[in-house]
């Protein structure tokens, strides 16, 4: 059957296993030497990138529920690894920021997955990390678009 779906030849699902391999993967390096869970490590992340967030926007940036990164804040507040200030205009709205321990954690987290990338993408071309870049930003695009 022409139409038939393969679970394991459709390119969403393809995507899925990669990313869900990858992210564990390093995961499991990053909790065994800072004790972060995944969604720990993505605010951390984006805060290191784009400081002075609310918790609602790093769940947009990061693509995770509103509770999951709630949990994850509570927790990185209490291990003093982020700040949270009020917004003067509106005390319902929190500004988050990496304290000192927690910029600490961005940088040893951040050369774990750089070494891992480099590890993951050995022995390709340069061409073929090139093309393969911008098949990925593509699909993201046309993704964004339907």
């Amino acid at each position: 059957m022409a139409d038939e779906l393969i679970l394991d030849n459709f390119m969403p699902y393809r995507l899925s296993r990669l990313s869900s391999t990858v992210s564990a993967t390093v995961a499991r390096a990053y909790d065994k030497q800072f004790g972060l869970s995944i969604p720990e490590w993505r605010v951390i992340a984006i805060l290191g990138r784009h400081p002075g967030l609310s918790a609602v926007e790093v769940a947009e940036q990061c693509f995770l529920d509103k509770v999951a990164v709630s949990r994850a804040v509570s927790k990185l507040i209490k291990a003093g690894r982020i700040d949270r200030q009020f917004a003067d205009a509106d005390r319902r709205r929190s500004i988050l920021n990496l304290s000192e321990k927690g910029r600490e954690v961005h940088d040893g987290v951040a050369e774990l997955a750089l070494a891992f990338e480099r590890d993951l993408l050995a022995g390709l071309e340069e061409a073929e990390i090139d093309n393969f870049n911008s098949v990925m930003d593509r699909l993201l695009e046309k993704a964004n678009k339907l």
